[in-house]
């Protein structure tokens, strides 16, 4: 076996292969899947993301195939006993069937919801937008996407017309003189990754990395700007302020490919570095020194992520570091640009196809005529059947069970009792729905509390394609069939469709649904009329926008012009606001929320992996020195972080990796040590994202 592999087994006989892709982040690592004699083995698989590395996360992914909590009949929640008892498909399916229509009946279409998941294939995520437009007729629909991307992908539109996380391949991070990182921690969030910034760095490039703490990218990095959590965008109208002072904006390349400069060029006209230090505690030699080495490099690259873009002004916080890449003229140029790391296996997409409130496939509006029309005719309905925008994800599940929201939710991939911000606050209001359905393949937290369960395929189980970080489109291969009882999420859909006598019909077969999604997808800004299963299984993968089954996909973006009306990019002036939340006596501490590498989002799947808890068995709370010491708290003893909103209970980890006044907690485990339990659910007024990275909380020691 090789190095590194980890197994799950299966009684049967006979070996085969599968080429696919890593269950976890938009990465999307290529890895073999060997199955001999039962038993599944993960290969390394040369791809050009991860040039055949994996993560811990990724060698152990097949162990969750035959994991033995693994669901593998509906349950049902008995209104007598008020437990979860195993019961038939057909009793299951018609007992939603039945509710649906009740719900409907006395409370409107809209009262039924669907939310959705970024690691849903392309065909799932397509099938459920449809399904909630189609069969339910319901503007509530949205996905857990909308706390990963969403306010990166808001700035892209208003700044490009177009959003994609990377509009160039991965490999040009490599051939980036500078690479600036804001809010990004690949070294435990896609270490894969980092095969590209070795590259980097051999070929003599600068990594700068911004962020509060000393992460294990941070120590990579030649230049760590440390800021107060919430002054990300404070430090990059500073940085642009520099650029304009020392002479060093491409004044041709504004002049011939943007438009809206001078409002922009006034407004950080009062971002003076020592303001800006003074507010973000960033030191204004960093800052010149950051300015300095994107102007003056060949080839500059400009990153966010979430820590950047998790805030109530985070669509303001990255068109804030995108003025400063098109003040210095970088996207659109080789080894050159800005780009977001997009965090879930599809968040790209996920939204691309159908699950955000708003959009229909192709990356359509939903109350554009033109993409109803085009939409409504490929899906066999009257345009004036589809209903209108629904709203974001906070604001529906926030709805939910209340006179004037949805009283039944069905949730595709998605466990927001853990990852909702605010998460006690929502894990009532989905105790109040008259419905609940989960289609999971493990009985997470969520799942629990549902009035029904759907035991549905792993990734190793249903073809499909993926859209990863850098819009290539991929394909999951499956190694095998899922085990007796379980089906595909496809099929649960066709059969509630039917069961709800939807007049259209629903493909179960994911080849014949990637063929509708081109159809539908074809002319909008995500078109994928020209990718086929084909085309991808003779390449390594293929970039949209790619309209023409003979012609060229996109591997790059704004070669020659953006997808705008004037086709020049747009400058939009923005300005520093404080957190929604801010410290005070009661309150003194910020707090902030990430990731551990050998965990992922919920944890539903990686904290039932034997090697990934051993790494990281449980929840803590990151301390500095001097404030374990004010507190009188030594490492490992519990702590109680405490917000407006709730708390969390942990081991104490004391570490000068993390700034005096700020504390910060994974978000991957449930009950006690849930992080969302305490951050904000003020959301950006643009995209819907919760201010997940910063709230005010005190910081108790917990006697023994």
């Amino acid at each position: 076996m090789t190095d590194g592999a980890r197994v799950a087994t299966r009684p049967g006989l006979g070996s085969r292969e599968a080429a696919t892709h890593c269950p976890y982040c938009a990465l999307q690592c290529g890895m073999t899947l060997r199955e001999t004699d039962g038993r599944v083995e993960v290969l390394p698989r040369e791809f050009p993301t991860n040039r055949g590395g994996l993560c811990q996360k990724g060698w152990t992914a097949a162990e969750l195939l035959d994991h033995p909590e693994r669901l593998t009949t509906p349950l049902l929640r008995d209104p007598v006993t008020g437990e979860q008892r195993p019961a038939s498909w057909d009793e299951a399916l018609d007992r939603i069937a039945a509710s649906i229509r009740a719900v409907q009946t006395g409370h409107g279409r809209d009262a039924v919801a669907v939310f959705g998941g970024g690691g849903l294939t392309n065909e799932k995520a397509y099938a459920l937008g449809k399904f909630a437009r189609v069969a339910l007729r319901t503007r509530h629909i949205d996905y857990n996407g909308r706390w990963c991307m969403s306010s990166a992908a808001a700035a892209g539109i208003r700044a490009f017309g177009v959003d994609r996380g990377l509009p160039f391949p991965l490999a040009d991070l490599g051939r980036a003189e500078t690479l600036l990182l804001v809010g990004a921690n690949p070294a435990e969030t896609m270490p894969p990754l980092l095969r590209h910034l070795a590259d980097q760095r051999e070929r003599g490039g600068r990594l700068i990395v911004i962020d509060p703490r000393v992460t294990a990218t941070a120590r990579q990095a030649d230049l760590h700007l440390q800021p107060l959590p919430g002054t990300d965008l404070a430090v990059a109208n500073a940085l642009l302020h520099i650029a304009l002072t020392e002479g060093w904006l491409d004044r041709d390349y504004v002049a011939a490919r943007t438009e809206g400069f001078d409002a922009v060029r006034r407004t950080v006209a009062g971002y003076w570095p020592a303001e800006v230090e003074r507010l973000s505690g960033v030191p204004v030699a960093d800052l010149e020194a950051t300015a300095r080495a994107l102007a003056s490099a060949g080839r500059a690259i400009i990153l966010t992520a979430r820590g950047a873009e998790q805030h109530a002004k985070g669509v303001d916080t990255v068109t804030a570091f995108v003025n400063l890449a098109l003040a210095l003229g970088l996207p659109g140029r080789p080894g050159s640009g800005y780009g977001c790391l997009t965090g879930q296996g599809n968040g790209q997409g996920g939204r691309e196809h159908g699950q955000k409130a708003d959009q229909l496939p192709g990356y359509r509006k939903i109350d554009d005529p033109a993409a109803r029309e085009h939409v409504a005719r490929v899906w066999g309905v009257p345009a004036d059947d589809l209903p209108g925008p629904g709203v974001p994800a906070y604001q529906l599940l926030d709805s939910l069970g209340t006179p004037d929201g949805p009283r039944a939710l069905l949730v595709f991939g998605s466990n927001p009792v853990v990852s909702a911000p605010r998460a006690a606050r929502i894990e009532s209001r989905l105790r109040d729905l008259d419905l609940l359905v989960v289609a999971d393949f493990l009985r997470s937290e969520t799942a629990a509390l549902a009035d029904v369960v759907l035991p549905v395929a792993q990734w190793a189980e249903e073809d499909g394609t993926m859209t990863n970080l850098e819009g290539r489109v991929l394909r999951r291969r499956a190694l095998r069939e899922p085990p007796p009882g379980v089906r595909t999420d496809l099929a649960v859909l066709a059969d509630l469709a039917a069961r709800l006598d939807t007049p259209v019909g629903f493909p179960t077969d994911p080849r014949a649904v990637f063929t509708e999604l081109r159809r539908a997808s074809a002319g909008g800004p995500a078109d994928y009329a020209g990718v086929t299963w084909d085309r991808i299984d003779a390449a390594t993968g293929v970039f949209w926008p790619c309209p023409d089954p003979d012609g060229p996909d996109t591997p790059r973006l704004f070669a020659d012009r953006f997808p705008t009306p004037s086709g020049r990019a747009r400058f939009h002036p923005v300005t520093h606001r404080p957190a929604a939340e801010e410290v005070c006596a009661e309150y003194p501490l910020h707090f902030t929320t990430g990731r551990v590498l050998a965990q992922y989002q919920s944890g539903t799947q990686t904290r039932r992996v034997t090697a990934l808890r051993r790494a990281a068995p449980g929840a803590f709370v990151e301390l500095h020195p001097d404030l374990a010491a004010r507190l009188g708290v030594a490492e490992g003893e519990e702590v109680r972080v405490v917000s407006r909103r709730g708390e969390l209970r942990a081991p104490a980890r004391v570490s000068p990796t993390i700034r005096p006044d700020t504390v910060f907690a994974p978000f991957h485990w449930a009950g006690a040590g849930r992080a969302n339990s305490v951050t904000n659910d003020a959301v950006d007024p643009v995209s819907g994202m919760p201010e997940f990275k910063i709230c005010a909380v005190r910081v108790e020691r917990v006697e023994p």
